[in-house]
């Protein structure tokens, strides 16, 4: 088997460990749609309990659809990482019943140092939030005996 191949397999394993473990993603509806290697597109609708008080999506809201699909590409290696430092912009507003698309990519990783950016999307393409993530990778592993 190639080593892309390899490393697919695993993303996708130690999502499954991620989800069995993760009670925030099904509280707010996260779906995750795809993850590989340094990768994750999670997606979410927007909930009349998730609205502030000016009638749009809580930023907080958009910031943990990110904040998770950062979660699942940066431990996609198998290597336990954690949110060092994240910044997020909200370009535009989203509102209730729009559905928001996360998708995270690994920009560099060294060490035990990494960068991913994420956007986040409602269906219509426009972009409701960008967030950039730096994560540390600490000891330990979500699918043992793989490294």
């Amino acid at each position: 088997m190639s080593d892309r191949r390899n490393a697919q397999i695993l993303a996708e394993r130690v999502a499954a460990a991620i989800g069995e473990r993760d009670a925030v993603s099904p509280f707010l509806g996260i779906s995750i749609d795809r993850v590989g290697p340094g990768f994750s597109r999670l997606s979410m609708t927007v909930t009349a309990q998730m609205l502030n008080g000016v009638g749009t999506c809580h930023g907080g809201i958009s910031y943990t659809l990110a904040d998770t699909a950062f979660a699942y590409a940066c431990n996609s290696h198998n290597r336990v990482g954690v949110a060092l430092a994240c910044t997020v912009t909200y370009p535009a507003a989203a509102r209730l019943g729009d559905r928001l698309t996360a998708e995270c990519r690994e920009i560099h990783a060294k060490g035990r140092n990494g960068t991913y950016d994420c956007t986040v999307t409602n269906q219509d393409g426009d972009v409701v939030a960008l967030f950039r993530g730096h994560c540390r990778i600490i000891k330990g592993h979500f699918v043992e005996g793989i490294e």
